[in-house]
């Protein structure tokens, strides 16, 4: 236990300049607090005593702005960088050395039972805003932008941008974008209906030029 925090708190030291000095990161970051209450909640989940699971769990989402199911599983050496409003589901799964900015959500859709929430790989980066939503996994070394909408698996070694998200990078080159809207894209009711107007005044204009 003492050997995974000392190697949190490096991890923190390694991606933050501002922090200075290991009693800084264990005493003033909400990341390291809100991971350090969730190992201890887990413990208590794995022991079918859920309800002080959940107890510290909320206890610490109040001291912190992190919100970590207790059933949650999480690796070793994870960063959650600044951390309000970070919100990570019952059956998330994150792997090692992940970097987690304020803001993130790792949920579900909303209408799966069971595994609902996303697998995450190993040394991954999740930008401030992004939301990460259903059952699928984000591969190894990959870069989710800031405020993007994940909503289908991305392979390993890419950057996604955007929402709906799209791939931009694999592999270190970049990716032509290809329309791919299937029934989980989001669109844009705005957009569409600007789209709606303008024909309509296409044929407004053409009927009185026929006029």
């Amino acid at each position: 236990m003492f050997k995974d925090l000392r190697e949190t708190i490096d991890a923190y030291k390694a991606r933050d300049p501002a922090a200075r000095s290991a009693f800084e990161v264990l005493t003033l970051y909400p990341g390291i607090k809100a991971s350090i209450s969730h190992r201890r909640a887990n413990w208590f989940y794995r022991r079918n005593m859920k309800f002080m699971a959940r107890w510290i769990s909320q206890r610490s989402r109040k001291k912190t702005g992190i919100e970590i199911h207790p059933a949650a599983t999480i690796g070793r050496r994870l960063v959650i960088d600044h951390g309000m409003g970070v919100v990570i589901g019952e059956t998330a799964e994150i792997g090692d050395d992940v970097l987690i900015y304020q803001g993130v959500t790792l949920g579900g859709t909303g209408k799966e039972t069971g595994k609902r929430h996303p697998t995450i790989g190993n040394n991954v980066l999740i930008g401030s805003g992004a939301k990460i939503l259903g059952p699928f996994k984000v591969g190894d070394n990959c870069r989710i932008a800031s405020n993007a909408v994940v909503l289908k698996e991305i392979p390993p070694n890419c950057t996604a941008v955007g929402v709906p998200a799209r791939i931009v990078k694999m592999d270190g080159k970049k990716v032509d974008y290809v329309c791919d809207v299937d029934q989980i894209s989001v669109t844009d009711p705005v957009a569409n209906e600007l789209v709606s107007l303008h024909e309509q005044i296409r044929a407004l204009l053409d009927k009185k030029g026929a006029d």
